[in-house]
């Protein structure tokens, strides 16, 4: 049991954990002392001097982060001499620093813009020529620096050193000729570089990716998950007129922490934009593709799957989508067409791995795939058994989920020899142009659903982004809203473009016309069999997996 202490705090007495500072022991209480320079995750520096307070008996003000609570101490927060002392601090930063709100990629989301409007005295006393110092400073692919805008709080340095393990960024000069910069000859240039635009708490750090593209303000951020490989990193997809503009990520101590590496954080997003989405589902008439309805396409593929025999059939799952998607996909290979053969494609590369957060599986959802039973042998190929059989034409025909199996030029071969090539992909690829039937899906941006990390760790997934394709994309909203809204995009130029629906509506809507029972009306209904299905989920729901997740039973696992 931790040891305790009793301090007041503004008049008002307290017990906290007697290893805290009081800045520590104030922000697990709610009390707001602000400061620049103090991270949770980073060594303390104490260079801001933003959170000085008072402490009783002692003869000075002391900054918050850097000084221990003992049992009995008394604090002053906001009292008319710290009021004062963090009013001349915030002067003091703003003596040289420009007025660039009007154009800072950190404005919305400034510490210095907020403290200067709560903390400071209003006016400056400077009237001198502000000293001016190196801007759009490249300190690497992904980051640019602007060293007027630095207040030396030196969260970047300790992050390079104690975080990233890549000690490039030092302080040069001093006064306030001091300069943010790399040691000579070196690039800050790792996998987690653009984490130091998010705790850089003015404007000196932005994205090179993100530069002037939107204000914050212009932006809505739905919570939601990396799909850049196993960990599952929490993110905020940030979003503008129906498009995706950047990821950063959301704190979750048990996943992610505060950090994402750069691959998750600009490589995860942009295909949902992307002009290769397919945009309609297709239908190959005449050796060439055309776009037809939804009802259209189904009734092809139902018409088609009808002439052939269970052994006749293979399906590939896909651990890039979610459990839901993937339970149904099982549930209508196993139950519809009545066949075993179904697998998915393991996205491995031992050599891209980290001890921070990288994992050499680059799939989100392999663990669900698993757990809900698609592999039987963990030892059996069977992806290689599937396109084998289709190579001697025991397979002739194949439901491919969300892989561009074709990429592989000895695939690309073997897929020529079926009668019929069902593809069920967001976007345009060499898979979807062999296809006879192309169903047009939904990214993880643009559905619910769930997704299981690595360690087993359940995590949701809720739409950012609007597609016309189905009247569930947004949660609650009727079919005659949905009609309005979707109209009036349109309107306004701003999209939904796609009409793209997750796997697992689609094949509910298959199985229906072939004559199977599969009445969902909502991802979360899906799940909800999952967990009376297979014991690996068993008590999960929406609610209980909550905003951070929760995990799931790993040594369980079944088929339906």
């Amino acid at each position: 049991m931790e040891n305790m202490a009793t301090i007041t705090i503004d008049g008002k007495e307290y017990s906290v954990k007697e290893n805290q500072t009081i800045l520590q022991a104030a922000t697990e209480l709610g009390i707001e002392i602000p400061y620049f320079c103090w991270h949770p995750k980073l060594s303390v520096s104490g260079n801001c001097r933003m959170c000085l307070v008072e402490v009783e008996k002692m003869p000075k003000l002391v900054i918050a982060c850097m000084t221990n609570v003992a049992d009995g101490m008394v604090v002053h927060t906001a009292n008319e001499r710290v009021i004062s002392a963090r009013q001349a601090v915030m002067e003091f930063l703003l003596i040289n620093h420009p007025l660039d709100c009007p154009i800072c990629d950190e404005a919305g989301e400034c510490k210095l813009q907020d403290y200067a409007y709560n903390y400071s005295r209003g006016v400056s006393r400077f009237d001198e020529t502000k000293v001016h110092k190196p801007k759009r400073v490249p300190l690497g692919p992904r980051v640019m620096l602007d060293v007027e805008r630095c207040i030396m709080c030196s969260r970047c340095i300790r992050f390079g050193d104690e975080i990233a393990k890549q000690p490039a960024l030092t302080f040069t000069e001093r006064g306030d000729h001091v300069v943010l910069t790399t040691y000579p000859g070196m690039e800050f240039d790792n996998d987690y570089s653009m984490n130091v635009i998010d705790i850089c708490p003015v404007g000196a750090l932005t994205s090179r990716d993100f530069r002037f593209r939107s204000r914050v303000w212009e932006m809505t951020s739905t919570e939601s998950i990396c799909v850049g490989c196993a960990r599952g990193c929490n993110t905020y997809l940030w979003t503008r007129n129906n498009q995706t503009m950047r990821l950063t990520p959301r704190i979750n101590e048990s996943v992610n922490s505060h950090w994402m590496c750069d691959y998750g954080r600009l490589s995860t997003f942009k295909f949902v934009n992307d002009d290769l989405r397919i945009r309609e589902p297709m239908i190959k008439q005449g050796g060439k593709q055309i776009e037809v309805s939804w009802d259209q396409v189904l009734k092809t593929a139902a018409e088609r799957l009808k002439e052939y025999k269970p052994k006749d059939i293979g399906v590939i799952a896909s651990p890039f989508t979610t459990n839901e998607d993937n339970y149904i996909l099982q549930k209508f290979t196993r139950e519809i067409l009545k066949t075993k053969a179904i697998d998915y494609v393991d996205h491995i590369k031992p050599e891209d791995e980290d001890d921070i957060l990288i994992r050499a599986d680059k799939s989100p959802n392999s663990t669900g795939v698993k757990l809900l039973g698609l592999r039987v042998d963990e030892r059996a190929d069977g992806v290689g058994e599937i396109m084998k059989d289709v190579k001697e034409k025991k397979i002739k025909c194949l439901i491919v989920l969300n892989e561009d199996l074709a990429s592989d030029e000895n695939y690309e071969k073997i897929l020529s020899h079926l009668e019929l090539l069902i593809v069920h992909s967001w976007s345009h690829s060499k898979t979807t142009e062999l296809a006879d039937i192309v169903f047009s899906a939904a990214t993880y941006a643009e559905m619910h659903g769930t997704i299981t990390n690595f360690e087993g760790r359940v995590q949701r997934l809720k739409p950012a982004v609007v597609t016309k394709g189905s009247s569930r994309a947004l949660e609650g909203l009727s079919m005659s809203r949905w009609d309005k809204f979707g109209t009036q995009y349109d309107k306004w130029g701003r999209g939904p473009r796609r009409n793209a629906r997750p796997a697992w509506e689609v094949f509910s809507l298959l199985a229906l016309k072939m004559g199977g029972k599969f009445q969902y009306q909502s991802a979360e209904e899906v799940f909800s069999e999952i967990t009376e299905k297979v014991p690996a989920f068993k008590g999960l729901t929406y609610q209980s997996i909550g905003r951070l997740g929760t995990m799931a039973k790993m040594q369980e696992k079944v088929g339906v």
